[in-house]
């Protein structure tokens, strides 16, 4: 498991805005941090439990590139930490208390010591990370992460967000950047309004998981989609409403027409019940004619 131990009474931060990405130009997929922490910060190390260590080795070293990073200043590298100590063989062998902690960082000349642990659960890790405050020397926070599963490197991001969690929670969000060719598009997050389409900048400062966007304009379908926001990124949503009406207006429209025999057609018929009158009149005529003559009555030459 890991903990991260680290001491100060109050973690000052130092601002370093990025600066504003162009208005035709999407904004990179993932950021630096906001604020750069003031602290001098040192891990002590991260111990396996039930783990090969050099994959806990690889963990670790992914970690401190995070917290340096996050901090104005470059964290003491292994050998430094090493040299400050070699005259106290008690401070060699601390095993994460606060106290020995607390007083690692004072040879070090550092506000704040991080120490932890990695354990196997099953095919997962936990991490179990604490922070300590040198000058007080009592512990800051602690936190332990969710099951994670992978190699180190499919592991960054959930390394990189224990770091925050530990030093900087109000830096823990992401954004999502609507790209849309529709103007004047209503955009809403989670059902609440937040602008109209070209939106001028990305959605900023969001927690992280899933967040439900929907972009919808008058006689056109509504988008609707569950949009899942990172750790410093900026998720890329292309929005592309389709309108109601099949062919849309000032278009000229096609028609088909299915070509059918002749005789289906209304002409055919009129003529075919023309026909009938006639044949019907003829038949009439020639059953009303007498077949019999009396020679008696008319001439018969």
């Amino acid at each position: 498991m890991l903990v991260l131990a680290i001491t100060t009474p109050h973690l000052s931060a130092q601002p370093e805005p990025p600066a504003p990405p162009a208005p035709d130009q999407a904004p990179p997929e993932e950021v630096g941090p906001e604020e750069a922490l003031t602290q001098k910060i040192a891990v002590w190390r991260i111990d396996a439990l039930g783990i090969e260590p050099e994959l806990v080795a690889r963990l670790e070293s992914l970690f401190r590139m995070e917290l340096d990073r996050l901090a104005a200043r470059a964290l003491p590298t292994r050998t430094q930490i090493d040299k400050a100590i070699a005259s106290e063989r008690s401070l060699a062998r601390c095993g994460g208390e606060d106290r020995c902690l607390a007083a690692i960082g004072k040879k070090l000349g550092v506000d704040v010591m991080v120490t932890g642990s990695v354990a196997a659960l099953g095919e997962s890790y936990i991490l179990n990370i604490k922070a300590v405050d040198v000058g007080r020397a009592a512990q800051i926070r602690r936190i332990a992460t969710d099951p994670l599963r992978g190699s180190p490197d499919e592991l960054i991001d959930s390394i990189r967000v224990a770091a925050y969690r530990l030093l900087a929670p109000d830096q823990l969000h992401g954004s999502i950047f609507v790209l849309s060719d529709s103007v004047g598009a209503k955009v809403s997050l989670d059902g609440k309004a937040v602008g109209m389409t070209p939106l001028p900048a990305p959605l900023t400062k969001l927690s992280l998981g899933e967040h439900v966007l929907r972009v919808e304009m008058k006689d056109y379908h509504p988008f609707e989609e569950k949009v899942v926001v990172r750790f410093q990124k900026s998720t890329r949503v292309v929005v592309r409403l389709a309108p109601r009406a099949e062919t849309p207006a000032g278009l000229p429209r096609t028609v088909r027409r299915e070509k059918q025999p002749w005789y289906t057609s209304k002409w055919a018929y009129a003529g075919a019940g023309v026909t009938a009158l006639i044949i019907g009149i003829a038949v009439g005529r020639s059953l009303g004619t007498p077949t019999e003559v009396r020679c008696d009555e008319v001439p018969c030459d």
